[in-house]
Order: C-alpha cells, then sequence, then structure tokens
C-alpha cells in the first residue's frame, strides 16, 4: 500500500477556481504537482526526494515558487477558509531547524573555567 498523497476530484473542484490562468502552454497535469507539493512539505522533504510518481522535482519547486510568489497558495488558504461553515482556528508548523552536533551548548568549559562564546578572557 501506498503512503503518497493524491487530491481528490473533490479537492481539486474546491482549489481550481483559485489557479491562475495558463499562457501558451497548457500546464503539467495540476493534480499530479500540487499532491506532490504537499507529500513534499508534510514530510519536510527536499524537492529531490519527491517520489516520481509526481514527476520532475524541478516541475515542482517550479510551480511551488512561482505560485508562492504571486500568493495563490495563500489566496487558496484564505479562500477554503472562509467557505467553512463554522469559524476554526488551524495553526500550521512549517518549521525546519538543523542543528551542527556541537550546537548543544552555548557556553563551553575550557580549563575548569566556564567561558562564553563572546567573552575574551582577561590576560
Amino acid at each position: 500500500m501506498s503512503n503518497l498523497c493524491w487530491l481528490t476530484d473533490e479537492q481539486m473542484e474546491r482549489l481550481r477556481p483559485f489557479f491562475p490562468k495558463s499562457h501558451g502552454r497548457p500546464r503539467v497535469d495540476d493534480r499530479r504537482v500540487l499532491s506532490g507539493i504537499i507529500f513534499v512539505n508534510r514530510n519536510g522533504l527536499r524537492w529531490r526526494d519527491a517520489p516520481a510518481d509526481y514527476g520532475p522535482p524541478k516541475t515542482l519547486y517550479n510551480r511551488w515558487k512561482r505560485w508562492s510568489g504571486m500568493g495563490v497558495f495563500a489566496r487558496m488558504m484564505v479562500g477554503l477558509a472562509a467557505k467553512a461553515d463554522t469559524p476554526k482556528t488551524i495553526m500550521i508548523d512549517a518549521t525546519f531547524l538543523k542543528a551542527h552536533r556541537t550546537a548543544s551548548s552555548l557556553r563551553v568549559k575550557k580549563g575548569g573555567a566556564v567561558v562564553s562564546s563572546g567573552a575574551q578572557r582577561a590576560g
């Protein structure tokens, strides 16, 4: 059984009014790309680690970057929240931090004395 995330027909119909108009060449399959973007963000993956089922990672990233810059995703969130039957508060945490293994201590003991990383020793 697959852990991949795919948007349903109902979800796509709710999102479609927020899509920008396509100019020139038709866009790559919206369902596949949006499902891939959601999967990458939900799982905290790098774009290049997206499963191949969603298409090339560069396509996912380019759509995410372009639509984010245009405010498409923000309008989707506001629009979907406005259509809710009852007001709800939803919090999304998109924090992703990497720390080096030596970053666990702000103060380092040297020669028995505690020296702050920004302090200088009096000579």
